[in-house]
């Protein structure tokens, strides 16, 4: 957490030299240490005419991060992602005003007593926020604090079931409420439930759930979507905090991208509907931005978020290169494509911590396909050396996936911070059959197509796991190595290998602002196995084996990055075409999935590896 401190004694005019001073007088107006390191690292502070700038509100609860807007403002945010209290012990000079986001939970639905496939979408929780990057027609007014005490935070859960999720709220002096997202249709009872956004609807002659407050400035959502046609059974999308939920709703609901961590994020996004009669879709809201479930699942947990100004900068930070963050004391570099890093004149580090994932092998995509390796794994510290460093950062491409019965799928691209640190060449690219079955050697091993063996581990051998085994009988892929395990076996008789298991980044790279958004991502990382902080930025998963079973109705493809998942940017293995291998996702390093009985028509199989990443920092004193 960035804390940035008070001002220790009385101001430099009223301040006493003797050490002796009545009253605790000496001093004259000087900084906390860690306050004057950090403010002297920054260039110097703005001072305008009567004001400190250095003393903001002081306050703690939630997960407190500091980030810096343009031209210099720093602000910190209070992120509550289960209720609390915001304890306020000091006004400051700032003026008290703050800005709020409050998203309830997330909508549910459950798995209609007439089979599968008949689910609608369901709503994103209510959303309301006084940020700027809300819409001005629906910004509301911004909240002065004026008296220290806590201020009661409400965190509502995401729905389980066929329900309607939890409300949020802030205690201020007016309080803030916010609505739960309304259930999702199905066919017992065809009408969308009512909500912060309302559910979609299941039939054409029934009525879409209705968001609260809507239409208006207060609005906290919009309504579900509506069935498209009496012989179609596709229920609408759930509505989300930015857009109505579409009819036939086979595409989410925009909700709002407000950036009040510091990072941008998507809040309120509403579910898609079932698509009958095809492959049922059972996908939970994302937590913690009250997402609206698709299909099947349940809502996304809520979150409340408190910000205010605490600050003006007249500089940054001590380096230029790649997306620049600032979290517990350190200054972070991401870079998600190549670039240099370059210091400038301040520069002061003697050290810099780093992690480089390179990219993760293709998955192969044809006849009893093995899923691509993760991308190799490095992190520690280095000198750097004195300014003026520059410093070349290539970031790998995923490995491109094969369509063609004896064409090898490639591995991934190398990353790197310099030299010689450097990540292994990406994942190895999965195996097929024949003479190409087993997986190739890389960061991490890709796995084995049919009877083959998985790839091994590119020297010095600590940067991932090899590959899993193909096998017989049935004729199933094995799975990808991850950077935190080695990918697993083709499993008897159908199952394809599941892909081995990432790594979570340094606590240092934790940034709650960054923090991933679901399987879809959004931040910094993945997420992974567990739950809770556990559960949060995990990078360079394995990619699934493909399975040689078909059948919908009881897949066996593996899962990337592990059963359970997929987790840490792995792709998923799969059978063409009842559900192709999927791609390792952008940024994670992840392998790609694995497909059986694949060919080059269009559309083609996507396993393509994940993109790699490097992350570089340093102290911001």
């Amino acid at each position: 957490m960035g804390y940035l401190g008070r001002r220790i004694g009385l101001s430099q005019d009223n301040g006493d030299s003797n050490p002796g001073a009545a009253g605790g007088a000496v001093g004259g107006g000087l900084l906390d240490l860690f306050t004057h390191g950090y403010f002297e690292r920054q260039g110097d502070i703005y001072n305008a005419p009567g004001v400190d700038p250095t003393i903001g509100m002081t306050a703690s609860g939630g997960v407190i991060s500091d980030y810096v807007t343009a031209p210099g403002d720093v602000y910190r945010a209070h992120v509550f992602t289960s209720s609390g209290a915001l304890n306020v012990t000091a006004l400051g000079n700032q003026g008290g005003n703050v800005d709020y986001l409050c998203v309830a939970g997330g909508g549910g639905n459950q798995s209609s007593p007439q089979g599968s496939n008949r689910e609608s979408g369901s709503g994103g929780g209510g959303l309301l926020s006084s940020h700027p990057d809300v819409p001005a027609t629906f910004k509301q007014t911004q909240v002065t604090i004026s008296s220290t005490g806590n201020i009661n935070i409400v965190v509502g859960g995401g729905a389980g079931g066929k329900s309607q999720g939890n409300s949020s709220s802030i205690g201020f002096s007016s309080p803030i409420s916010t609505v739960g997202g309304g259930h999702g249709a199905n066919a017992d009872g065809q009408v969308g439930g009512n909500g912060g956004s309302g559910g979609g609807n299941w039939y054409s002659s029934s009525t879409p759930g209705q968001a609260t407050n809507y239409p208006g400035p207060t609005q906290q959502g919009y309504p579900g979507g509506t069935q498209g046609g009496t012989n179609n059974w596709t229920g609408g999308a759930g509505g989300g905090a930015g857009a109505q939920g579409a009819n036939n709703g086979a595409s989410y609901s925009a909700g709002r991208t407000i950036s009040i961590t510091g990072s941008a994020v998507e809040y309120s996004r509403g579910g898609k509907s079932n698509s009958y009669p095809s492959t049922p879709r059972s996908e939970n809201g994302i937590f913690n931005t009250g997402g609206g479930a698709s299909g099947v699942g349940n809502g996304g947990s809520g979150i409340v978020v408190i910000s205010y100004k605490i600050a003006e900068l007249e500089a940054e930070a001590k380096a230029t290169g790649g997306s620049i963050s600032y979290y517990s004391n350190k200054t972070i570099h991401t870079f998600t494509n190549s670039g240099t890093f370059q210091t400038k004149a301040n520069w002061s580090a003697a050290n810099v911590e780093y992690v480089i994932v390179a990219g993760g092998g293709g998955g192969y995509n044809n006849d009893t396909g093995g899923g691509g390796g993760a991308g190799g794994y490095r992190t520690g510290t280095t000198p750097i050396g004195a300014h003026p460093v520059a410093t070349t950062i290539q970031v790998g491409a995923g490995g491109a996936p094969s369509y063609v019965v004896s064409t090898q799928a490639t591995n991934g691209g190398p990353s790197f911070f310099g030299s010689p640190i450097t990540a292994a060449g990406g994942g190895g690219a999965g195996g097929g059959p024949g003479s190409g079955a087993n997986g190739v050697t890389g960061g991490s091993g890709g796995g084995a197509g049919y009877q083959g063996t998985g790839g091994g581990v590119t020297p010095p051998g600590s940067q991932g796991n090899p590959g899993g085994d193909g096998g017989t009988p049935g004729a199933s892929g094995g799975g990808g190595g991850g950077a935190g395990g080695p990918g697993g076996d083709h499993r008897a008789p159908y199952g394809g290998g599941h892909g081995g298991i990432g790594v979570q980044l340094p606590t240092t790279f934790q940034n709650p602002a960054s923090a991933p958004t679901g399987t879809g991502g959004g931040g910094l990382g993945y997420p992974g196995p567990g739950s809770g902080a556990a559960a949060l930025f995990w990078v360079a998963g394995g990619g699934g084996g493909s399975t040689d079973n078909p059948s919908p109705s009881a897949p066996q493809q593996g899962i990337g990055g592990g059963p359970g998942g997929p987790y840490a940017g792995g792709g998923n293995g799969g059978h063409y075409p009842q559900m192709s291998g999927s791609a390792g996702k952008v940024n994670s390093g992840g392998g790609g999935g694995g497909t059986d009985d694949g060919d080059d028509a269009s559309p083609r199989i996507n396993g393509s590896g994940g993109s790699g990443i490097v992350l570089i920092a340093y102290d911001t004193v």
